[in-house]
């Protein structure tokens, strides 16, 4: 991401946490570090889903989130905290991050998840009917910015066809994270949507497009 912003004017930090879900994220007190952080002024990116979509109470990370936008809830043993726990919404917890994101005075751009490396009759298998629609309507009802991640870097993978998307962006084992290639695309993807928001005030530090 810094190569797509000014980084005399803008400080970029990374407080991501492979493994985590929009539920364990704020659990393991991750997000209480970067609220306590956050000031007037700031922006927050956030980008969650592809952990979600988990057992709410296995004994291996007891991760995942009620597969909606709503106000469902569930009460829960967790096994790995030996504790009780309401989960609730993968949405939910969208909403709960931008309300509280912004009561600090922050700016908040919520983006849907990236593509996994899946495939079928030749097309990259998009997110737009669960994960990918739950995030616009939560980031829509925060009053968040959104950027269709999923959906556009889908777009790309599509264009430049499975073969090359398998061999350039990924390795053979993992068909969720990209290798360095992959997340670089990713990163001149988001520069991309941010460009391309209405009135989005981080778009005055991005880096000024070469040419």
């Amino acid at each position: 991401m810094p190569a797509h912003f000014d980084t005399t004017r803008l400080a970029i930090r990374n407080a991501a946490l492979g493994g985590t879900s929009s539920r364990t994220f704020r659990t393991k007190g991750l997000w209480a570090d970067v609220q306590a952080k956050l000031k007037p002024g700031d922006f927050v990116i956030m980008q969650f889903g592809h952990n979600d979509n988990n057992p709410l109470a296995d004994t291996a990370r007891a991760r995942g989130t009620i597969r909606s936008n709503g106000d469902e809830s569930e009460e829960i043993y967790n096994p790995i905290t030996k504790q009780q726990e309401v989960v609730h919404s993968y949405g939910w917890y969208l909403r709960q991050y931008i309300a509280e994101a912004k009561a600090k005075g922050a700016t908040v751009i919520v983006c849907s998840l990236i593509p996994r490396n899946q495939w079928q009759d030749g097309k990259v298998k998009r997110a737009s009917t669960d994960y990918g629609r739950w995030a616009a309507e939560a980031a829509k009802q925060g009053g968040a910015f959104y950027i269709d991640l999923n959906s556009r870097v889908a777009d790309k993978y599509d264009a430049e066809g499975e073969q090359k998307v398998r061999a350039t962006y990924f390795n053979a084992q993992d068909h969720t994270h990209t290798i360095e290639a992959g997340a670089k695309l990713n990163a001149a993807v988001v520069a991309e949507g941010i460009r391309d928001l209405k009135k989005c005030p981080l778009q005055k530090y991005l880096a000024k497009k070469a040419g």
